[in-house]
């Protein structure tokens, strides 16, 4: 995956896993995972989908390019068979796995088609699924953010984040079936999203990185507002578009 995700595993685990530990069982639900079978996680980062799959008693592979997460992923997971390998280039045969998902990973590698095709090649079943921009609160409220105080996000990748986006990412495989899966992310206050933003994970961490300190504290200012002005705990709402095709 993209380098922007070259950070530590609880930096990751606090910025996204709040939201990527509710939507990995509506995921595995809508790919119709099953106890028993044998499941591929692609992109499989920190092992958020990971879990939910050996939860089920699935038999799991795991791959994933990044040497640090795959480290944790052999840490966290003894069960599972990890793999150091993009989701272009998957290391096993044809036809090894009943279901190859990828949770939150298609916008960010470098040949989306490609990396379906070889999902398609691996198992009987292949499903992805992202975020919508607008329909992640958090997303949504640092892009206002980053408007209102005058610098705007860097170029970020954008595609794969509808339903049709993905719809058409698979159509070559076969007829898609689509979803929306909503989840909810919980903090324990202000001071609690902005830790997590300030770790710099993924191009919302790049952009806050990016500011000097006068700009740093106009942007914590207005996502504070932008946020309702949270004086305690609160929750923020996240949807992920999913695909899933059988290929013919």
């Amino acid at each position: 995956m993209s380098g922007v995700f070259r950070v530590g595993e609880e930096a990751y685990d606090d910025f996204m896993g709040r939201y990527s530990r509710r939507l990995a069982p509506l995921f595995a639900d809508f790919a119709g995972v099953e106890s028993g079978e044998r499941v591929l996680d692609v992109g499989a980062g920190t092992g958020a989908l990971t879990a939910e799959l050996l939860r089920r008693g699935c038999a799991v592979a795991a791959a994933e390019p990044s040497p640090e997460f795959c480290g944790a992923l052999r840490r966290r997971f003894a069960d599972a068979d990890v793999h150091e390998a993009p989701a272009e280039q998957l290391p096993f045969e044809d036809g090894s796995f009943d279901a190859a998902l990828a949770q939150l990973v298609v916008a960010f590698v470098a040949d989306a088609p490609r990396a379906v095709r070889e999902m398609s090649r691996v198992a009987r079943r292949v499903a992805v699924c992202m975020w919508g921009v607008e329909e992640m609160e958090m997303f949504a409220a640092i892009n206002r953010t980053a408007a209102a105080v005058g610098v705007e996000r860097a170029a970020e990748p954008r595609r794969y984040r509808s339903a049709q986006e993905l719809h058409d990412l698979l159509s070559p495989l076969g007829d898609v079936r689509s979803a929306e899966l909503d989840v909810v992310g919980d903090y324990a206050g202000f001071d609690d999203f902005w830790h997590a933003l300030e770790q710099q994970v993924g191009p919302a961490g790049a952009w806050l990185a990016s500011l000097d300190d006068r700009q740093r504290s106009a942007a914590r200012e207005e996502l504070f507002g932008q946020l309702g002005s949270p004086s305690g705990p609160f929750a923020l709402t996240g949807r992920a578009f999913a695909a899933a095709v059988t290929p013919g």
